[in-house]
């Protein structure tokens, strides 16, 4: 698994011990994730990982699950993480068994050793390596890239340093929202060598961005740095330089400790009228009927806390009671 380099070591040596002494879930993952980045040791406060290993013995996907949320990153370092059919294969696997875990409330998608994925591997596409792999999937919920086909009904954050290009910038429009490091790169490097965008590149980039914009990235394929990725909402955060997963895994705590099911639900209505709705009738249909399944389970509990003072005058403290002053 992707690890820990602290900065400076002495730091880094309190806060592993303060991490091994407490509770795994997470009270110092706010100061940790400003702090390291994930690169050299494995997390300490993991409470299971699993591997999906590769024909060579290779481990190309490993999970690691903290608390409710599960890390899963792309381990080819050798290749900056550009994904064969093999590890396609595995990834999906590894966000499938994401989603039917429900002891899991979101999870983070990185990728090992500073770079989040440079795309397909174009060592396997010149070797002919990949037609099984397009032609088993056209009409499948798998894509070349992996689950970039099947819509996840929990979140998924992107955490993003060194390269996410052209099918590795497909693996983060797929996710829900993307945190990149400062120094990042995005871009459509595929442009260069006539590979085109099959793993929903062309649909999800205008929706995030317009079409406009959508298209100079399409087709130039220049890169994008950090500060214009967030001026255009093709990234969401954009953080200190090696702490893109610390920050992501911190935002995947912060969005679970809401009523879960809600937020499914709003999510989820999100994704139908931006991709499926057939008119704005249809979508605020969709909506209404899909936030009255969580009314009696999440709502009026919620509203009953709220009267109770909890969460009074803007406060995202779900455990403190407010009086009146």
């Amino acid at each position: 698994m992707a690890g820990v380099t602290f900065m400076p070591l002495a730091l880094g040596r309190n806060v592993m011990r303060n991490l091994h002494a407490s509770s795994p879930v997470l009270s110092n993952v706010g100061a940790f994730s400003r702090r390291c980045s994930f690169k050299d040791f494995s997390i300490p406060w993991a409470s299971s990982h699993r591997t999906y290993s590769s024909h060579n013995g290779r481990n190309c996907i490993i999970q690691s699950q903290v608390g409710s949320i599960q890390m899963i990153a792309i381990n080819r370092p050798h290749k900056r993480n550009a994904v064969d059919p093999e590890t396609a294969k595995y990834l999906h696997e590894a966000m499938q068994d994401f989603e039917a875990d429900e002891n899991t409330s979101a999870a983070v998608l990185y990728g090992k050793d500073g770079v989040f994925c440079a795309g397909f591997d174009l060592s396997a596409l010149a070797s002919g390596g990949y037609q099984e792999s397009l032609v088993s999937t056209a009409d499948d919920v798998q894509g070349p890239m992996g689950p970039t086909r099947f819509l996840c009904s929990k979140p998924v954050i992107a955490a993003i340093e060194g390269y996410a290009v052209a099918g590795g910038l497909e693996l983060a429009l797929w996710c829900d929202l993307r945190v990149m490091d400062e120094t990042a790169i995005l871009g459509v490097f595929c442009r260069r060598f006539g590979v085109p965008l099959v793993d929903g590149g062309t649909v999800r980039l205008p929706k995030l961005i317009g079409l406009s914009r959508a298209l100079d990235l399409i087709l130039t394929g220049r890169e994008v740095r950090a500060k214009e990725a967030l001026e255009i909402g093709l990234v969401n955060r954009v953080c200190d330089t090696g702490s893109a997963v610390g920050r992501a895994l911190l935002l995947a705590q912060e969005i679970s400790k809401f009523p879960s099911e809600c937020m499914r639900a709003d999510r989820m209505s999100a994704y139908y009228s931006s991709f499926d709705a057939s008119s704005i009738q249809d979508a605020i249909r969709y909506e209404y009927e899909n936030g009255l399944k969580v009314i009696e389970k999440e709502s009026i509990p919620g509203a009953k806390n709220f009267v109770s003072g909890i969460g009074r005058h803007g406060s995202f403290n779900l455990h403190k009671t407010h009086t009146k002053s």
